[in-house]
């Protein structure tokens, strides 16, 4: 069965959204782009259920996770519906948010694409885009990983985001 998601896990900062718009750019037929920061972004002011420290830290309540997994059954309705679809994610439970998108997207082809920055690069890119808090980079740069399976992984500490999406592109049918 031809790939319905790609699903891409990586800390902040590490790139995922830059390889999630240069995939669209080279793919052979139109993907939409879903990102974490789009289900973020569309949280009320309070009662989203998240809380982002000025350290860096993430805490998760039980709103923002009855949120997200609503936004993942939609994301998972689109692709069976046909449309092909990139997730750019922050696994912050490493092996458990992965567990729950698999639940969610279970019956589509899934190609699950790890999304690797050292933490220096990741936190000197977070302190250059100056929308997140400093500190997070660091945290998120090798917990998000923990326990995750892949069936790909890439680095963009020395490649850039076009590099990176023509390797993910090789494993597309």
């Amino acid at each position: 069965m031809a790939v319905q998601v790609i699903v891409l896990n990586g800390g902040s900062s590490s790139g995922k959204t830059g390889i999630a718009r240069c995939l669209q750019t080279i793919l052979p037929h139109p993907w939409l782009a879903f990102g974490i920061d789009d289900l973020v972004s569309a949280l009320p002011a309070t009662g989203g259920g998240i809380d982002f420290d000025a350290d860096g830290g993430v805490t998760v309540h039980t709103a923002f996770r009855e949120l997200e997994r609503a936004w993942m059954a939609g994301i998972a309705a689109t692709a069976g519906a046909g449309a092909r679809v990139v997730v750019d994610d922050v696994f912050l439970s490493g092996v458990e948010s992965q567990r729950r998108w698999r639940t969610a997207l279970s019956g589509l082809s899934v190609l699950w694409v790890g999304v690797r920055c050292s933490a220096e690069v990741a936190a000197d890119r977070e302190v250059a885009r100056g929308d997140r808090a400093v500190g997070m980079a660091l945290r998120q740069a090798e917990s998000v990983h923990t326990g995750v399976g892949y069936d790909l992984e890439v680095d963009t500490t020395h490649t850039e985001a076009m590099g990176c999406a023509r390797i993910i592109a090789g494993f597309i049918d």
